[in-house]
């Protein structure tokens, strides 16, 4: 009963976090628009948002297992509150990179800080290796919901709000109110786990040769590390709040519009994580990650030369179908890969070889942006370049089999 308990409060807070998530990526790039930041500046603070997770992720979670995972998380969830309360009180660029960097904020409606890392480490160790990959593909199917719910709840809220006469700053700073009441709430919910969520150890544990919390599947997290560092390298030209700059400025679609997009992107997305389960179980983990990746990246690049604005969001949407059964397929490999004791910490860095990856290219994303005529391009280079990481991660990890595909 323990076990079940710990099961949906931890499905609960991915929904809690990822529906913040979701409407806050609505409105952030528009809402330092609207404070007076430029195009590098926007890119900038982006960049500083990416990185201070990268750094707050590694100090939380290689050290989650020892020191404890229900304390690296509610450590994550102050850190939001954090985040939000500063934002929503100054507009001053240098106290808002500060509060990027040390604080929890999602500027692309996905996971971001340690949550994600540790709330894995925990599920892999609640349920066998067999409903290992199945469970991922529920969890992230509940993540893309909530985040499609959130994009559509804080788009439309926004429009509302302002056809209602409130400025468009202040139906932001709204949003970012909902957004530090998210993170009281997980702080509650994080209290309610049980020890049973805690990494089990014996007596001979020690730190003695690790690094970064890993020992002897080192090699293997630190290579997967370096691809996946590239993948989201990749992703952070088409993070989702400057997919919506791109739809607004390039088509001129409002957030109501934008919102009900992502809603419907968000909503495919998951979908595509369940079929990844099934999928995964006839080819395998990593087959299922290669070859459903690609056809979608191929669609990615697709979006900016769509003359219309319904042929774009139709491509996106196409692709969005598609584009998630990675994920959970993904996430499975890494906890199936690495021992027991290594979970928090394997998922930890690589996650946050994601989010070093990923802290670059928003920046060069939103400077190419700035010139109208080169607007699609960071579409290209994101399609482009993940389909390289697909090649080398195929070539790499094809003969290392998960357990139960090695039965």
């Amino acid at each position: 009963m323990r076990l079940e308990r710990n099961i949906v409060l931890l499905f609960t807070t991915r929904i809690v976090r990822l529906f913040a998530y979701g409407f806050l990526s609505i409105v952030l790039v528009l809402y330092l628009f609207e404070i007076g930041f430029d195009n590098i500046h926007v890119g900038i603070l982006l960049t500083s948002t990416l990185l201070g997770d990268a750094l707050i992720s590694l100090l939380l979670t290689t050290f989650a297992d020892r020191i404890g995972r229900r304390k690296m998380l509610l450590v994550g969830a102050l850190l939001m509150i954090l985040a939000g309360v500063v934002f929503v009180f100054t507009t001053n660029i240098v106290l808002l990179i500060i509060v990027a960097i040390i604080g929890v904020i999602s500027p692309g409606g996905n996971e971001i800080g340690p949550f994600l890392s540790i709330e894995q480490a925990a599920l892999a160790q609640l349920v066998s290796d067999e409903r290992r990959t199945g469970f991922f593909a529920w969890y992230n199917l509940a993540g893309s919901l909530a985040t499609a719910l959130g994009a559509l709840f804080g788009g439309w809220l926004s429009q509302i709000m302002r056809s209602s006469g409130v400025s468009s700053l202040h139906s932001y700073q709204v949003l970012l109110a909902c957004y530090s009441l998210a993170g009281v709430i997980l702080t509650i919910l994080f209290f309610l786990l049980s020890p049973l969520v805690e990494a089990k150890l014996t007596n001979n544990d020690s730190l003695d040769g690790r690094i970064l919390g890993l020992h002897k599947s080192r090699k293997t997290v630190f290579k997967l590390s370096a691809l996946f560092a590239l993948d989201a390298f990749a992703g952070g030209f088409v993070i989702q709040s400057l997919i919506v700059y791109w739809f607004h400025t390039h088509f001129g679609l409002d957030t109501g519009v934008l919102g009900s997009i992502f809603f419907g992107a968000n909503i495919l997305a998951g979908v595509s994580a369940l079929l990844a389960v099934k999928i995964s179980s006839k080819i395998g983990l990593i087959n299922t990650m290669v070859f459903t990746h690609i056809p979608s990246n191929i669609l990615l690049c697709l979006v900016p030369l769509m003359p219309f604005s319904w042929l774009a969001i139709t491509v996106l949407l196409l692709r969005f179908s598609i584009s998630q059964m990675d994920v959970p397929t993904r996430q499975s490999y890494i906890m199936a890969v690495v021992a027991t004791d290594e979970r928090a910490a394997a998922s930890g860095i690589t996650t946050i070889a994601r989010s070093i990856g990923a802290s670059v290219s928003p920046a060069l994303a939103s400077a190419l942006m700035a010139i109208p005529w080169l607007m699609g391009v960071p579409f290209l280079i994101a399609g482009g370049l993940k389909i390289v990481y697909d090649l080398l991660l195929y070539n790499s990890f094809k003969s290392k089999k998960p357990p139960e595909e090695a039965k």
